[in-house]
């Protein structure tokens, strides 16, 4: 029997490859995803997406791509219970204090990674010329001269295929594939602060919790934090997370006793008031890796990396599934203009570069940290000592501060948003002259609106 021929061949059906494969149809039919694990059938955790029970947004940048590739996904995801949430509303309390809350700033929707994974998947599953293969492994690639011309499947099958993009997440074989192929293996970047989070499901009453969301972030000087967010069907996830010997332990006592210890007792209190919802999972994979494909020469052409399988971050920033977005926007925009066989390393670059900013973003904040496998240069730690005088100024009552530094970091601006003159005046008259009053910790932490009590499921 003759194989299947499939223009596009997609390796990896978790957001990645799902929003690559977006990206090709209609521009390259037909479009194969395959995945080695099964899909569930309901919106549960899989064996791939090991960080799947921990916190997952689509920030504001990336909800914007998403909509754009899938339309209509945003009002999706809300039917299926994704929570919108203005990030104004977010309670923060930074290395340096309370930032002061209130204001539009930029929406998110929070929502559990299986509900996210669902929603999208479904959607593409739905467009034309789409096929979604599961429990099928990629073996290796077939390459021909200057060229990836398909893949071999475990079963023995082949996969012709004008183009391969490997969004095979973390775990991607490719550098292992291409030297079997005799191409050369790309440099690798790694930075890990030996980070872990745990997280847990809660159900709680609203009435008692005005906020949308709370985080305590861990600090080089307090190695611990905690975030409380709103998820769907009325559950709370809070997720902690430790640097170190400070890492959440793997028990159930000891994840209340870390909460107890945080700096603030806000999340603790919290989870004291709710009814679990769920297990705690943890997670200790957390070292930002990237590979810098882009720069072997020569690049095969059909041949295309995405996502984590191109660059991961630490999961606690939540860059990834906005990265990974924003590069599929990129492939889309190249299939306008030229065949799925021409894409080559030229298109690799350009994914790559949107990479670039958040990948400054979280290495520079994991190499803070005296655990990281490196130290900070010049240019980053001149960059950490002005991004927490940003910091001290919101948290002494700078809202241009705070909405500057949350523009940044959902990719809505670039990083001289953070030089605005009256920035630089701010900092340097806090230099010289000190700060105003430190923002009070938020009411809406310490005033619930009717006693509260522990809540119990059924």
């Amino acid at each position: 029997m003759q194989p299947r021929r499939s223009r596009v061949v997609v390796i990896g059906a978790g957001l990645a490859g799902l929003f690559a494969a977006a990206a090709a149809a209609g521009r390259a039919d037909p479009v194969l995803i395959v995945e080695r694990d099964r899909f569930p059938t309901t919106p549960t955790p899989r064996g791939g997406v090991p960080q799947g029970s921990h916190q997952h947004v689509l920030l504001h940048r990336g909800l914007i791509a998403a909509e754009q590739l899938l339309p209509g996904l945003r009002e999706e995801l809300v039917r299926a219970g994704a929570v919108p949430i203005d990030t104004g509303d977010l309670l923060w309390l930074g290395p340096s204090g309370w930032s002061v809350p209130g204001g539009r700033e930029f929406e998110i929707l929070a929502a559990t990674r299986p509900l996210l994974e669902h929603v999208v998947r479904s959607r593409v599953a739905a467009l034309p010329h789409v096929e979604l293969r599961d429990d099928t492994e990629v073996r290796r690639l077939c390459v021909d001269a200057d060229r990836v011309t398909g893949v071999d499947i475990r079963d023995g099958g082949r996969e012709h295929a004008a183009l391969i993009v490997d969004a095979a997440g973390r775990n991607s074989h490719l550098p292992a594939w291409l030297r079997a192929a005799g191409l050369p293996s790309p440099d690798e970047q790694v930075v890990d602060a030996r980070i872990g989070y745990a997280s847990r499901l809660y159900r709680a009453d609203r009435s008692w919790f005005a906020g949308a969301g709370l985080f305590i972030l861990a600090t080089p000087q307090s190695p611990t934090g905690a975030s409380v967010l709103s998820v769907e069907d009325g559950r709370w996830l809070v997720t902690v997370v430790g640097i170190g010997e400070h890492r959440p332990p793997r028990d159930e006592p000891g994840f209340h006793t870390f909460l107890t210890g945080l700096r603030d007792p806000a999340v603790a209190d919290f989870a004291s008031r709710a009814a679990p919802a769920g297990p705690i999972s943890w997670h200790r994979r957390t070292a930002n890796h990237r590979r810098r494909y882009e720069r072997i020469r020569p690049w095969p052409r059909g041949l295309l990396v995405v996502g984590d399988a191109l660059c991961a971050f630490n999961p606690i920033y939540g860059h990834g599934i906005t990265v990974a977005a924003l590069q599929a926007l990129e492939l889309r925009a190249a299939l306008t203009s030229a065949p799925p066989g021409d894409i080559g390393r030229r298109l690799l670059r350009r994914i790559a570069r949107r990479a670039a900013l958040p990948w400054s973003i979280a290495t520079s904040e994991d190499l803070r940290y005296p655990t990281s496998d490196g130290r900070p240069g010049l240019v980053q730690a001149q960059l950490g000592r002005y991004t927490h005088a940003l910091d001290n100024l919101a948290a002494h009552g700078n809202t241009r501060a705070r909405h500057s530094t949350a523009a940044v970091y959902h990719l809505m601006a670039p990083p001289a948003r953070l030089l605005h003159p009256s920035l630089l005046a701010a900092t340097a008259g806090a230099a010289l002259l000190g700060h105003a009053a430190p923002v009070e910790r938020p009411t809406a932490l310490t005033t619930p609106t009717r006693p509260a009590s522990p809540l119990h499921d059924g």
